[in-house]
């Protein structure tokens, strides 16, 4: 892949919000994260590649896509989106021969990252349907210490690259399992009920905010050329003719994008997503009597805390509280419960419904908090 050129626009685009079951407003889970030109995608359910089509975001463009865990609402939908994104088909008659047959697979234009069983997930997905690709994907694999090192459950396709890496954690986490110039990704294991992970995208250091008035008047004094500005505007220290030296503003923090699966806890995350600039936490369920009709008489709280911590997920409040203590600047709901609908956009008592569960996180999280709905973008601005 050509080296990542620096970006000015950070996009996230969630394309589907629901748990479990779609409903009618809401798709199986997957979000895209749009780098500038590059397209990286989180999850990858049910009827993904339809939802692509639907939305802004441009399916050529994807060139990675991160797995949390391989429940059905979040992996169904990747091997169909393998076909679209890389020429698949079921291949020819014996008198016809099919160039998708023999391809060069060790330039792989798609990464795949996720917990053991990806990698043998989308081989079976593609073996069994007889899939060929027109180009060729790897899959790296974040394994736990006591997942087998080595090995997989099946012989490689034919369209995937042999480079996929099984990574080990590092002090209980996978440190940039990606990183270039520009960005790095790392993740860490959460408390679901399988194996799950949560991501961090982290932008490199990004030049400072220049005050052209501290360095125009130097310039014209020693007749230096204007255009330093732009060495001046990356940090860089110039020195002028008469000696005088100019120091560059010192670089800020990149923009850092914490993506998490399902979970009931995702303290192992802390370290790795502090000072976030954006939050994505599930809100699986929440206790909203007089509001949501399906509420019981005897529900509480405590009752719908509990039922949900069992089956790995998490309450609004839970997700305030993660929010509060990295210190995320912006917290996002995902993942909801199929009866809490998604077009609270054009729908007055939808809209109750969803205000209500971002109140619930926001009463702990101490700030206003967005509930996501299908193809909802959001732009994640420089600091």
């Amino acid at each position: 892949m050509a080296a990542r050129a620096a970006f000015s626009d950070v996009q996230l685009t969630f394309l589907g919000t629901a748990s479990a079951q779609p409903s009618s407003t809401r798709n199986h889970s997957s979000l895209a994260l749009r780098l500038g030109p590059d397209v990286w995608l989180f999850d990858c359910g049910e009827a993904t590649q339809h939802q692509l089509q639907k939305s802004i975001v441009k399916m050529g463009k994807i060139e990675k896509i991160f797995i949390t865990h391989t429940h059905g609402d979040h992996i169904f939908g990747l091997v169909p989106l393998l076909a679209g994104i890389l020429n698949g088909a079921g291949g020819t008659t014996e008198e016809e021969e099919d160039p998708r047959a023999h391809i060069d697979v060790h330039n792989p234009v798609l990464e795949i990252y996720g917990p053991l069983g990806t990698r043998a997930y989308v081989r079976a997905g593609l073996k069994y349907t007889h899939t060929l690709l027109g180009s060729p994907y790897v899959v790296h694999e974040l394994r736990l210490p006591w997942d087998p090192k080595h090995g997989d459950n099946l012989p490689l396709h034919r369209a995937e690259s042999p480079s996929g890496r099984n990574i080990s954690q590092v002090d209980s986490v996978w440190p940039n399992i990606y990183q270039d110039k520009i960005v790095s990704v790392s993740a860490a294991p959460i408390l679901h009920s399988v194996p799950c992970l949560g991501y961090v995208v982290h932008e490199a250091p990004i030049p400072g905010k220049i005050d052209p008035a501290k360095y125009i008047p130097e310039l014209k004094r020693t007749n230096t050329p204007i255009s330093v500005m732009s060495r001046l505007q990356q940090g860089e220290s110039l020195e002028l003719s008469d000696g005088t030296v100019l120091h560059g503003p010192p670089r800020r923090p990149g923009r850092k994008v914490v993506i998490l699966g399902d979970t009931y806890d995702p303290s192992a995350l802390v370290p790795l997503a502090r000072d976030a600039d954006l939050l994505v936490h599930e809100a699986t369920n929440a206790h909203l009597p007089g509001i949501d009709e399906a509420t019981k008489d005897d529900d509480t709280f405590e009752s719908i805390e509990a039922r949900t911590k069992a089956r790995g997920h998490s309450t609004p409040q839970m997700a305030g509280i993660f929010a509060k203590r990295i210190g995320a600047k912006q917290l996002i709901l995902n993942h909801f419960s199929a009866r809490y609908p998604g077009n609270d956009d054009v729908d007055d008592k939808a809209k109750t419904v969803m205000d209500a569960i971002g109140a619930l996180a926001a009463k702990e999280y101490g700030a206003q908090v967005t509930c996501a709905r299908d193809f909802m973008s959001v732009d994640i601005l420089k600091q």
